[in-house]
C-alpha cells in the first residue's frame, strides 16, 4: 500500500513542520497553499510524487537542488501555477519556449524524473538537460518593490536623455528637398536650418569617414 499525505487548501500553510514524522512517505499533494523560498522538507527517502501547484515559489534553482537532496526517488514533480513555472497560466508574457527552457533546467537537476507537470519527460528532452540544462536557468523575479514601471511623465525610452525630445530632431528638412533635389543626393551640409539637427550633417559626416548607408 502506498503512503500518501494531501494537503491541499489549507488556508494560511506555510509551514511543513511536523512532517519529519512521515519518513516513509511516497507520495506528498500540497496544492493551492501558501508555500514560499523558505519550503523546507524532511528527508523523504521514499517520496516519488510530489506536487506544489498554485503556491508561491519564485526561486526555482533553490527548490529543485533542496529537492535533490532530500527527496532522491522523486519521479513525479509538479509546479503549474507558481511564478517559478513560467506558462501562460501565470503571464501571458510566458509562451512555450519559457516553458521548454524551464523543463530543461528541471530535468538538469533532477535527471530521474520521469513526469514534470503534466507531461511526461521525453528522450529528446533527456538528452538536451544533459547537453544545455545548465545554461537554462530561469532567473527569479525581482520584488514588485525594485520593478520600476513607466509612468506616462517619464515613458521608458532605451535612447539617450538628450535624444528623447523628438522636436529637436528633422526627419525630412524642407531645405533638402527644395527644388525635387532629394536630400540623400545633397553631400553638403545644411546651412539654411542653422541650430537644428539636420540629416544633411548627418550624411556629411558620413560622407567625410567614408561610412554609407545601405
Amino acid at each position: 500500500m502506498t503512503c500518501a499525505l494531501t494537503l491541499t487548501h489549507c488556508g494560511d500553510l506555510r509551514s511543513l513542520e511536523g512532517l519529519s514524522a512521515f519518513g516513509s512517505l511516497e507520495e506528498l499533494i500540497l496544492d493551492n497553499n501558501l508555500l514560499g523560498n523558505d519550503l523546507v522538507l524532511p528527508g523523504l527517502p521514499r517520496l516519488h510524487t510530489l506536487t506544489l501547484n498554485k503556491n508561491q515559489i519564485t526561486d526555482l534553482e533553490s527548490l529543485l537542488d533542496h529537492l535533490a537532496e532530500v527527496t532522491p526517488a522523486l519521479e513525479y514533480l509538479s509546479l503549474l501555477g507558481n511564478v517559478a513555472c513560467p506558462n501562460e497560466l501565470i503571464s501571458l508574457e510566458k509562451d512555450e519556449e519559457d516553458y521548454k527552457r524551464y523543463r530543461c533546467f528541471v530535468l538538469h537537476k533532477l535527471p530521474n524524473l520521469k513526469f514534470l507537470d503534466a507531461r511526461k519527460v521525453t528522450r529528446k528532452e533527456r538528452e538536451e538537460a544533459l547537453v544545455r540544462g545548465s545554461f537554462m536557468k530561469v532567473v527569479k523575479p525581482k520584488a514588485s518593490s525594485d520593478h520600476v514601471e513607466a509612468s506616462p511623465e517619464h515613458p521608458y525610452t532605451p535612447l539617450p536623455s538628450a535624444s528623447r525630445d523628438l522636436t529637436n530632431h528633422r526627419v525630412l528638412p524642407p531645405c533638402c528637398a527644395e527644388n525635387g533635389e532629394s536630400w540623400l543626393k545633397k553631400m553638403g551640409p545644411c546651412y539654411k536650418c542653422p541650430g537644428e539637427v539636420s540629416l544633411c550633417l548627418l550624411w556629411e559626416k558620413l560622407r567625410r569617414q567614408q561610412v554609407y548607408p545601405r
